[in-house]
């Protein structure tokens, strides 16, 4: 590494802090621990890749030419996987089987597009059954779905009005299905489905702990209960094991940060635990804590435990060093499978965030995460705005490295966890629904006035920037927060909160409704709340990136926005991608789309306020 002096002269390119590869948060363990696989753009587009987890080179099995492989799991006998795939982010997922020498895969349940979603462990033990949910049947539901493979029948299992069905797995003895319910990211309920029962309907196993987080994970290896992680006991989610002889729910990981991870195998129980934005692992064995080989500090996305117990995979992800892929195990500590290393590290010292909290209204303590650059300030500074809303800000390699591109520009980076977000209780989390726009900007204003009072930072120089609710929330801060902001960057960022509403995918109607608003009975609310109302004011120049595809928030509502900027002079940049749904599946157009906001941010944050046009 070099001094901080040598970085402060060195002129670096966005690209240089591009990370080799990008990871989906999608790993599978093969059934004899020797081979891990996982879904990575190495490549171009996200296909399905495989590595020894002794260590070796990784080979690409799959060669999608515009699909994204999501979701992975390994079939019982270890020779071959099924995938969950969508084309070009339309979020219609299909299913597919492949093995390891194979050239071509061979789709499961094929049909018209429709959200396939395949279950996290979706096999029965003899790797007969193959357990998913569709929106087939009808748009606006998902109905739970087991195959038999030897003859392609399914049995369908209909849910409840307005829950939705995304499964967990079969039991060890074939019997049980498990399920989760959603109804809204925060109202999740389990159930079961008798498969010796062919008249068995799903029923609610949680139904009388009331409403509340109730998700299940994995079955316990004698197929006499499940472990689920719930907010039942408090405001926080922990782990609990439900027992299916007794009827029975209780806790066996408790902690004053949610539990973000479950797994078991044999008699060993894993669950990582978010505290304060960073992953902590733990596990149990015959009700012994196990100690670890110190992991590295990071943000643990997926993580898969081998049948021994002995052997852990987890994609970790930390502000200082990309997604990678790595594994654990009592003898040979961590150790990582994969590099993705940016050619910048090799000169410039990445920056770790600080944990800080500022006030808001009603007392309350807003979290953030505060990135401040090596070379003396006063600093620039972009309001980094996380999607979801009910998502978190932390400390991960942001939007392909974006974060330590600006940064070392010498432009600070200030990420808050306003009301809304996750991995703070329940009661922050929920304070947003039905209120977007509402207390979430004021908390945002909050984020403004702190800025201002911290000497480290240029406050005439501060612009905003969030992707997806976090564009939202930019559009917001522009057009209703007063203040003179430099720039504004919203990736498919919703404009309207009606037609948001009304364009959701169907699936989502219900948990829409609960969350955000009815788009008939909230309209003047809705509508009030919305950027596209106040676009009149906002004159900050403004970059807007669209996926064409994109079914979550329609292109028609960016369209508009834009027209009525650009119709006042407003220097409003628009670039649409026509291969793009909600995000980026395509490396190039990722890395292109990043690259031009790093342009601009730093273009427009590096100005003074003499060279201001």
């Amino acid at each position: 590494m070099t001094s901080e002096n040598t970085e402060s002269r060195t002129v670096h390119e966005y690209p240089d802090f591009v990370p080799r590869q990008r990871f989906q948060p999608t790993l599978a363990l093969s059934p004899d621990a020797q081979t891990v696989a996982y879904s990575s753009n190495a490549g171009g587009n996200f296909d399905l890749w495989v590595v020894p987890s002794a260590g070796g080179e990784a080979r690409q099995v799959t060669r999608l030419t515009d699909q994204t492989v999501r979701r992975i799991a390994w079939a019982p006998a270890g020779k071959s996987l099924v995938f969950a795939a969508d084309r070009e982010g339309d979020e219609q997922y299909r299913l597919y089987r492949v093995g390891l020498d194979d050239e071509t895969p061979t789709e499961l349940a094929p049909g018209p597009d429709c959200q396939r979603v395949l279950a996290f462990d979706p096999f029965d033990e003899s790797g007969r059954f193959l357990v998913y949910a569709a929106n087939d049947r009808d748009l606006t539901v998902q109905d739970l779905l087991v195959r038999d493979l030897s003859d392609d029948v399914e049995r369908r299992i209909v849910p409840p009005q307005g829950v939705i069905f995304e499964p967990a797995g079969i039991s060890p003895d074939g019997r049980w299905v498990l399920t989760a319910g959603f109804r809204t990211n925060s109202d999740i309920a389990a159930y079961l489905v008798d498969l010796t029962d062919p008249d068995s309907t799903a029923v609610c196993v949680t139904a009388e702990h009331g409403r509340g987080l109730f998700i299940p994970g994995p079955w316990a290896p004698d197929s006499t209960g499940f472990y689920l992680r719930t907010d039942v006991w408090g405001e926080f989610t922990c782990a609990a094991r439900y027992s299916l002889l007794e009827g029975a729910l209780e806790p066996v990981a408790q902690h004053d940060w949610d539990v973000e991870h479950v797994d078991a195998a044999g008699e060993t129980l894993l669950w990582s635990v978010n505290e304060g934005g960073r992953s902590i692992l733990h596990a149990r064995r015959r009700d012994a804590d196990l100690a670890f080989p110190a992991l590295p500090q990071g943000v643990i996305t997926s993580v898969a435990l081998a049948a021994s117990g002995d052997l852990i995979v987890v994609l970790i992800d930390s502000a200082t060093r990309p997604s990678e892929i790595g594994v654990l195990g009592p003898a040979a500590g961590f150790r990582y499978l994969t590099d993705a290393t940016p050619a910048a590290f090799h000169v410039v010292d990445p920056v770790e965030p600080e944990v800080i909290t500022y006030p808001a209204s009603g007392g309350r303590q807003v979290p953030a995460l505060f990135y401040r650059p090596r070379t003396p300030g006063p600093h620039p500074v972009l309001l980094s705005i996380h999607g979801g809303p009910e998502r978190q800000e932390r400390p991960v390699y942001v939007c392909s490295g974006l974060y330590q591109y600006l940064l070392a520009q010498g432009i600070a980076i200030f990420a808050p966890n306003i009301a809304g977000s996750t991995g703070y209780g329940i009661t922050h989390q929920s304070l947003i629904h039905r209120d977007w726009g509402g207390i979430d900007l004021d908390d945002l204003g909050h984020a403004l006035r702190h800025l201002h009072t911290d000497p480290g930072i240029d406050a005439d120089r501060i612009a905003v920037m969030g992707g997806s609710y976090g564009g939202f929330a930019a559009l917001s801060c522009l057009a209703r927060l007063p203040h003179s902001w430099i720039a504004g960057v919203s990736l498919c960022g919703p404009t309207n909160l009606v037609t948001l509403a009304r364009a959701c995918p169907p699936t989502w109607k219900a948990y829409v409704a609960a969350v955000l608003g009815d788009p008939d009975a909230d309209t003047a609310h809705l509508t009030e709340n919305s950027p596209i109302t106040h676009a009149d004011v906002v004159s900050t120049p403004l970059f807007i990136l669209q996926g064409a595809r994109d079914p979550r928030v329609p292109k028609t509502e960016s369209d508009h926005f834009v027209t009525r900027l650009r119709d006042r002079g407003v220097d409003a940049r628009y670039d649409v991608y026509p291969d793009e749904g909600h995000g980026f599946t395509n490396r190039n157009n990722e890395l292109k789309a990043y690259g031009d906001i790093a342009q601009f941010l730093s273009g427009h944050l590096s100005l003074n306020s003499a060279e201001r046009p």
